[in-house]
């Protein structure tokens, strides 16, 4: 059973998220089953950035809202490297490139395409068997080869922490995010911008706005809840 909140309450709550949002930090609607019709109620007032899961949703809401000619499209979920074509010509954002040779593959393909998308590059701080990403060691030793993805806008990075941790245990994670960031970035690499950091969802965005999150991903608080747990 789904609970998604009418227009008045979604206006509600919009305001209230946006009270707790600085200024630096970029609001993503995750739209992952949420029907057309709020996400235009959304469009309305004042969403600009979707966050989508799979691509054959986004492809089929895209037909439906391409009147919307300002939105900005995000990938958040996973990828798997035989869909990446068709990631790259409907996202301009996606947040979960997770390996070496799904950003290789991309590159690849965004040789002949006519979009240079934003790429954060997932990274998974604890162990975590539902969740992909580079290890920190794993990365480091991939950024000469990442950098040398030059038809790729590789922005920053992004990070899911576990379920269940307690608040501290999750920051700690942003926080080690955040300083994984600024370590690529001083190592100056002229193709791997890390300006960005896609951190923080419906529980626990607060917590990663504190350790420096610049895009927050924003589902069920903003929604209501979805006929599954997903946020």
């Amino acid at each position: 059973m789904t609970h998604f909140l009418k227009a008045e309450q979604l206006a509600d709550r919009l305001r209230e998220i946006r009270q707790t949002l600085p200024a630096s930090v970029k609001l993503i609607a995750v739209t992952k089953q949420v029907p057309v019709e709020l996400m235009r109620i959304a469009y309305e007032l004042g969403i600009r950035d979707f966050g989508e899961s799979r691509i054959q949703e986004a492809s089929t809401k895209q037909a439906q809202l391409r009147d919307l000619a300002d939105v900005t499209w995000h990938l958040i979920g996973h990828l798997q490297s035989n869909k990446a074509a068709k990631a790259l010509e409907l996202f301009e954002w996606i947040h979960s490139v997770d390996n070496l040779k799904l950003a290789n593959r991309l590159n690849q393909l965004a040789k002949t395409c006519c979009r240079k998308p934003n790429i954060c590059l997932q990274v998974k701080l604890l162990p975590d068997p539902n969740k992909y990403g580079w290890n920190p060691t794993d990365l480091l030793t991939d950024l000469p080869d990442l950098n040398q993805c030059t038809h790729l806008n590789i922005v920053g990075l992004m990070a899911i922490p576990p379920y269940g941790l307690e608040p501290a245990q999750t920051l700690s994670v942003f926080q080690q995010t955040q300083q994984l960031a600024e370590q690529i970035r001083q190592q100056n690499w002229p193709n791997l911008q890390m300006q960005q950091l896609s951190m923080g969802m419906s529980d626990d965005y607060l917590l990663a706005i504190e350790a420096g999150s610049t895009m927050v991903r924003l589902g069920r608080t903003l929604f209501g809840e979805r006929p599954s747990n997903e946020q």
